[in-house]
């Protein structure tokens, strides 16, 4: 990576945040003009959630990630524990049957093509910088370049959120540093302490029933959390007064 291209890529970061401190949010908005795509988001991994969304630029951005939160499928998840997944066209057969519910249902909310940057560092996961076009199209060698370099850069702003926090762990962080639905996460934990099932069974029952009732992910456990839904041992869900 030349440094020309990072220095390039840190004025078009300074002109985004007009001399202010670089954000998350700066980051998505840099990467959504160098890429040539239409929306941006990043989230990151918690200890008791696959993922959570810190910041996304649209609604259809807000749209997919809710999306890959309750599907728990994807190029966004796969990116989380592997290298970048860079999918230049979601209708053909080879994602659909890699992404055989995700694919289809990104297509009918208008993503055509999704790039998914992991963030990470050494061995540490962070999260995912993902990337969407509404057109099928792959992104550029130049492109990508940029992105690589904005996603080490989006590395860096939440690790040194992080550490202004206090936090010490890389599965954990605190709420009001721009997590937008808590709640899951919330949720989850309530299922394992009432059931005593470890974070993926009760993350499993929170998307089987959102998914069997066609619902967001983040409503349904907003409804746990309310103690307006309950879900039972068995998975058999019940409506009852908080």
């Amino acid at each position: 990576m030349t440094s020309d291209r990072r220095l390039r890529l840190w004025a078009a970061l300074g002109d985004v945040a007009r001399g202010g401190a670089v954000t998350v949010d700066h980051v998505c908005a840099a990467a959504v003009s160098v890429a040539g795509v239409d929306s941006a988001a990043v989230a990151v991994i918690l200890e008791a959630t696959p993922r959570e969304l810190v910041y996304a630029t649209d609604q259809t951005a807000l749209d997919l990630e809710d999306l890959t939160l309750t599907l728990g499928e994807g190029p966004c998840v796969d990116a989380t524990t592997g290298g970048p997944v860079l999918v230049a066209d979601l209708t053909v057969p080879e994602c659909r049957n890699r992404w055989p519910v995700f694919a289809p249902a990104a297509v009918r909310a208008g993503v055509c093509a999704v790039f998914a940057l992991p963030l990470r560092v050494g061995g540490i996961s962070l999260g995912v910088l993902d990337l969407y076009r509404a057109r099928a199209d792959d992104l550029a060698a130049e492109e990508l370049a940029d992105v690589l370099v904005l996603a080490d850069t989006a590395c860096a702003v939440l690790l040194d959120g992080a550490m202004r926090h206090g936090v010490d762990r890389d599965d954990q962080w605190p709420e009001g540093t721009g997590l937008h639905h808590p709640e899951v996460h919330q949720a989850t934990g309530m299922i394992m302490v009432q059931f005593g099932v470890p974070a993926a069974v009760a993350l499993v029952r929170l998307r089987a029933y959102a998914y069997s009732r066609d619902r967001r992910l983040r409503d349904v456990a907003a409804d746990v959390v309310a103690r307006r839904l309950f879900l039972g041992p068995a998975g058999t869900p019940g409506d009852r007064d908080g």
